[in-house]
C-alpha cells in the first residue's frame, strides 16, 4: 500500500503563520500541501525553512494580498504557474502541479465581498474559467484534484446558520448552483463523499467572538477530485488542531489520504 497524504491550508500570511505551519508539517507529514493567501512577494517566500523541513516549494506571490504555493516531499514532475487566462493570471491565485501521476490545481478563489459588488461577478468568472481550464486539458478519467480555498459553502450543512446566512457571499444560491454545475463535469466533493452527514467546518471568522468554541464556521476549503481518486481515497478530514493554536489562521487544514496502489489498479 502506498499512502499519499495531500492537504490544503489557507494560512492567511505565510510569514506570520510560519512557526505554526512548520509544527503542523512535522506532526502531520503530508506529501503535498497547497497553501493559499501567503501574502508575500516571491522574493520573500521562506523557501529555506521548507527545504530544511524536507519540502520542495513552488509559489506565486503578490505583495500583501493573495498568493499560492505548493509544497511537495519530492520535486513535482510539472508546474503550471500561468494559466494563460487573463482572469486566472491577473492576481496570484492559481498554481498547478503534477506529482506521482496526479494533477493538483491549487486556487485561492476570490471571496466576492457582497452579491452586489463587481467582485462577486469576478468570483463567479474565476470559478468558471478554472473549470474551463481543467476541461480544456483533462478528462474526468484523469487523476486530478482541484483544491484550495474555493470560498463556497455548497450546502446548508456547510455553514453554522443556513437560514440567516442564505444569500450572503459564500453561501449565495448562484454560487451554490455553479459549484454543483462544476461538479457535474466529473468532480466529487471528497469530504462530503467520505462523510455524508458530518457538519464540519474549515473556516471560523476572527470577527465573531469565540467562533471556534461556539463552532460558528463555514466549510469553504475543498478537495474536488475525479473518479480515479475517489476510488483511491481512504479518507478526507478536517484537522482542527492548528485553528486552536495561538495566533492561528482563520482557516484550518483539510487533509485527504489516497492509496496510490489503488489508483494504479
Amino acid at each position: 500500500m502506498t499512502d499519499w497524504k495531500a492537504a490544503t491550508f489557507n494560512v492567511n500570511g505565510i510569514r506570520a503563520r510560519l512557526p505554526l505551519l512548520l509544527e503542523w508539517l512535522r506532526e502531520s507529514r503530508p506529501h503535498l500541501v497547497c497553501l493559499q493567501e501567503i501574502k508575500c512577494q516571491d522574493k520573500d517566500f521562506p523557501e529555506d525553512a521548507f527545504s530544511e523541513a524536507g519540502y520542495h516549494a513552488v509559489w506565486k506571490g503578490q505583495k500583501s494580498f493573495n498568493g499560492v504555493a505548493v509544497l511537495t516531499t519530492e520535486p513535482p514532475d510539472e508546474v503550471v504557474g500561468d494559466a494563460g487566462d487573463e482572469v486566472l493570471d491577473s492576481e496570484a491565485r492559481f498554481l498547478a502541479v503534477q506529482t506521482r501521476g496526479v494533477w493538483v490545481i491549487n486556487t485561492y478563489v476570490p471571496q466576492g465581498r457582497s452579491p452586489e459588488d463587481p467582485a462577486f461577478s469576478y468570483k463567479l468568472d474565476f470559478l468558471k474559467r478554472t473549470a474551463r481550464w481543467i476541461d480544456s486539458r483533462f478528462g474526468p478519467d484523469t487523476p486530478l484534484v482541484w483544491t484550495g480555498d474555493i470560498n463556497v459553502a455548497p450546502d446548508p450543512e456547510d455553514v453554522f446558520d443556513p437560514k440567516r446566512l442564505d444569500g450572503e457571499v459564500g453561501f449565495h444560491p448562484e454560487e451554490r448552483r455553479l459549484f454543483k454545475e462544476i461538479l457535474s463535469w466529473g468532480l466529487v466533493d471528497l469530504f462530503r463523499h467520505c462523510h455524508p452527514e458530518e457538519r464540519q467546518f474549515t473556516f471560523w471568522d476572527y470577527r465573531l467572538p469565540r467562533s471556534v468554541q461556539r463552532n460558528l464556521g463555514w466549510r469553504l476549503d475543498h478537495m474536488l477530485v475525479t473518479r480515479p481518486l475517489v476510488r483511491a481515497a481512504r479518507d478526507c478530514f478536517v484537522d482542527t488542531a492548528p485553528r486552536k493554536k495561538p495566533k492561528p489562521s482563520d482557516h484550518t487544514p483539510l487533509v485527504a489520504v489516497f492509496d496510490l496502489d489503488g489508483l494504479a489498479g
